[in-house]
């Protein structure tokens, strides 16, 4: 689709790339800031992403689409700061927690999307890394497993207490 626009950033074209930054930013700025939960570190995780994007665009194949592809450094690169942060992770094991398939529910009385927003940054690192990933990037609990190194048991059981966590946070909310 922007296969134009791509060569023209290989080739070091500064409008083409210009471009290319103003199609994408805002899409992963909002990635990283749900990720990150950090302001500060979401805007300078951006600038990290896309010098990454420029010096490695001739490794694109047009094997998926370009946003895609900025999409997939982008979580990667979230998800290494966090692991040098050192997410603490929950595991089943150490609760003892048998876990529920991931089918918690929200009531429909009066949520909105505003309220669920407020809630996310108030989760801890490790629920709203999965919830991210799971519910609003579109990753199963394989991939998830696999790109955060946790079994797929620990993600489900992070989604599942993420959403509980998220039920109680805005029922009392204001």
């Amino acid at each position: 689709m922007h296969r134009e626009l791509v060569e023209n950033c290989k080739r070091g074209k500064r409008d083409a790339q210009f471009q290319l930054y103003n199609l994408y930013a805002k899409a992963m700025f909002n990635v990283c800031l749900r990720m990150l939960n950090s302001r500060e570190d979401a805007e300078d995780m951006l600038q990290n992403v896309f010098s990454e994007v420029f010096v490695n665009l001739n490794r694109f194949r047009y094997e998926s689409s370009i946003g895609a592809w900025i999409k997939r450094i982008t979580v990667n690169r979230c998800i290494n700061f966090l692991k040098k942060k050192k997410i603490q992770w929950v595991t089943m094991e150490e609760q003892q927690i048998p876990v529920q398939e991931t089918t918690v529910r929200f009531e429909t009385q009066d949520l909105s999307v505003e309220k669920i927003k407020r809630a996310i940054p108030l989760l801890p690192d490790g629920y709203r890394l999965v919830f991210t990933l799971y519910l609003l990037e579109g990753y199963d609990h394989r991939e998830i497993s696999e790109i955060l190194s946790i079994s797929e048991a620990t993600s489900k059981s992070q989604l599942n207490r993420a959403k509980k966590r998220l039920k109680k946070l805005i029922q009392h909310e204001p």
